[in-house]
């Protein structure tokens, strides 16, 4: 008679036994799970029962075969293994416990994820990080920062870690050995238990340098330094339900996924491509050819998780490759996304991407100048050198089963009407290319964009999501003191803009933002702030659908300004204009008697009598009401406005 308890044995099945072996017993693991559904069973298999499982495996056979699909096709239709030799698909796995762990996921201690945490998590369970079956504890994270490998020896070039403040760990009363249920933030789904290995803290500056480089500038360090908790959890995850996702479903392959339709295909060698940004028509030739090149086909495979700030959203992206794809020749190429989130690491992140792409079933994984990499520092310096990612894979390629085709950077040859790699063009050929930045520059003031560089179809996508500047957003913001005209010339200035028409537009005076929206604020350092990051809010998501915004708040402090300049110029550009008009003007102009209230004590925290008023050194124009008239300070800032391009609809 067979005794085995079910979690070590399925976990000791993949590692252990030959293929055929891991299906025979999976087979009769899964049916006898339909028979016997309870939280801790251990499970007697005789001759007696094998009638019943018989049965049930008759009953049961389209469900057993979605079951095993991950061992089935994993060997079999790719000449590429996952890394590690097994996927690790945890959903397939665990689903015939999922009513058992669903509910006992109700009953544990629960840790909302953040989006990151989440991109990580999926990633986790579906495979695509095999073969991790969990948060890295802090032998695996120690080896991982140290020397790119798990505790076992497995290779492994990026940190994947739950984050957790020491205040949650108390307050949910963790602790190794615990269970705890991972849970979305987005809509409060459980998604999957975690059984704590350990909780520890990890050393920052270390994991900085080893990982990232140790530059403070990098944006995965300012994450890491900013955004990421104190302590880290680690510990094996069992999956209770897959991420809901509501944008491009269909093209979400699970690596299980995408080595099924690879076999039904008959795709045998598949060269994959990363990118985070559009692509044009040198992309396509750029993998056409190397496709074409290994007798393969191609895998456009995208992050659409997080990627660098400032990044084009992938919604704009994905319909750029929808657009793209019927360029490519019938039965080429096919598009999946990959919910990644990226920390743009370079050397590591190119080892770490491969590895994904190998769990995804491909053959062979492309890798850029500065694959992954961040540009450059304030300071005009690379983060990482040109051809440290390709050295780096490099050196791992035995261990990492991948072939690395090397990104050749091309350029068209106007007199062939074709794209060549740079390296093969004779000299003296003429070519043509077009950077980034000009492109940009073209989307931004309306510029023609020739068929050569991109094809129409992606360049109408791409014009869509960035109309000129005439049609774009933007937010004047007015910071002065009380009374020193900024709520005259915003009233102006929108009726000006009104008048100009093409685009609607707000106003946000200081007064009315304190009725409407921040009526429970005082005028504390802590209020003051608040009521500016609620304005900068309100005038990031106006800009973002179009709107020309005016917002008119004393905001006495620069740091306040800043972050109210930073949240809306994720959407639009955002102008300052310091009315710097002296307060003894605006004391002298009172009509109201405020100041002679404040100065009388009646009023307290009043900015220029009894709190101070941060002067900007960053302001786009500053305008003095004694010594100017509203008219001409109004004009000032249309024709500044102009000269940007943003009113040139109404020339």
């Amino acid at each position: 008679m067979l005794t085995f308890h079910h979690s070590q044995w399925l976990s000791g099945l993949q590692d252990n036994c030959d293929i055929p072996s891991q299906i025979f017993f999976l087979a009769v693991y899964f049916v006898h799970s339909r028979f016997v559904r309870c939280r801790s069973f251990t499970s007697y298999i005789g001759l007696s029962s094998a009638p019943l499982h018989i049965i049930l495996l008759t009953v049961y056979l389209p469900e057993l075969i979605q079951f095993l699909s991950p061992f089935l096709y994993y060997p079999l239709n790719m000449a590429n293994p996952p890394h590690g030799g097994v996927l690790k698909d945890l959903l397939a796995r665990d689903a015939p416990r999922h009513d058992e762990l669903q509910k006992e996921s109700e009953t544990l201690p629960a840790i909302n994820l953040n989006e990151r945490q989440l991109c990580d998590l999926e990633l986790i369970l579906n495979g695509g990080f095999s073969p991790l079956e969990g948060f890295m504890n802090e032998g695996d994270y120690n080896g991982v920062v140290e020397d790119l490998r798990l505790k076992d020896g497995a290779l492994f070039s990026m940190p994947i870690c739950l984050d957790i403040s020491q205040k949650q760990i108390q307050a949910l009363g963790l602790k190794a050995g615990g269970r705890v249920t991972l849970r979305d933030f987005r809509d409060d789904s459980n998604l999957a238990i975690l059984t704590i290995d350990d909780i520890y803290k990890p050393d920052k500056q270390k994991e900085a340098k080893e990982v990232f480089g140790g530059d403070p500038e990098h944006p995965a360090i300012k994450y890491l330094m900013k955004q990421t908790q104190e302590m880290y959890i680690g510990g094996k995850v069992e999956a209770v339900n897959k991420l809901n996702h509501y944008d491009y479903v269909a093209l979400r392959y699970t690596p299980a996924e995408l080595r099924i339709h690879f076999d039904k295909l008959g795709w045998t060698k598949v060269v994959a491509f990363q990118t985070r940004n559009p692509m044009h028509r040198a992309h396509r030739e750029l993998t056409v050819r190397a496709a074409r090149d290994r007798q393969a086909n191609v895998l456009i495979h995208p992050v659409v998780g997080l990627t660098k700030p400032g990044d084009i959203d992938h919604f704009t992206r994905v319909r750029v490759y929808e657009a793209l794809m019927p360029r490519y020749p019938n039965g080429m190429a096919v598009l999946g996304l990959l919910g990644l989130a990226m920390r743009m690491g370079g050397p590591r992140e190119a080892i770490w991407h491969a590895i994904i792409r190998k769990n995804h079933g491909a053959t062979h994984f492309i890798v850029g100048r500065d694959h992954a990499g961040p540009g450059k520092n304030s300071k005009g310096v690379d983060f990482y050198g040109p051809y440290d990612a390709q050295t780096a894979i490099e050196k791992y390629r035995k261990e990492l089963g991948i072939e690395v085709v090397e990104f050749q950077q091309m350029t068209y040859l106007p007199d062939a009407d074709e794209y060549q790699p740079k390296d093969e063009v004779a000299a003296g050929t003429k070519t043509l290319d077009i950077s980034g930045t000009e492109l940009r520059r073209r989307l931004k003031v309306g510029a023609p964009i020739p068929e050569w560089f991109s094809y129409p179809e992606v360049v109408k996508v791409l014009r869509e999501s960035n109309p000129p500047r005439y049609s774009q957003g933007f937010t004047i913001f007015l910071t002065g003191l009380w009374n020193s005209g900024k709520d005259a010339i915003a009233r102006a200035l929108q009726v000006t803009l009104n008048q100009q028409g093409g685009r609607s537009v707000s106003l946000l005076l200081g007064e009315t933002v304190r009725s409407e929206l921040s009526a429970e604020l005082g005028f504390t350092r802590e209020d003051r702030d608040t009521n500016i990051a609620r304005i900068a809010f309100v005038a990031s998501e106006l800009t973002k659908a179009g709107a020309a915004v005016i917002a008119a708040p004393i905001a006495p402090f620069d740091q306040a300004r800043k972050d109210a300049r930073h949240m809306v110029e994720q959407y639009g550009s955002f102008f300052l204009v310091h009315v710097a008009t002296p307060i003894e003007f605006a004391e002298k102009t009172d009509k109201r008697g405020i100041y002679s209230r404040a100065r009388d004590g009646k009023i307290k925290n009043f900015t220029g009598v009894d709190d101070s008023y941060e002067k900007p050194a960053d302001a786009e124009l500053t305008v003095d009401v004694e010594k100017q008239s509203v008219r001409s300070i109004v004009h000032q800032i249309v024709l500044m406005l102009e000269a940007g391009g943003y009113l040139e609809a109404a020339t």
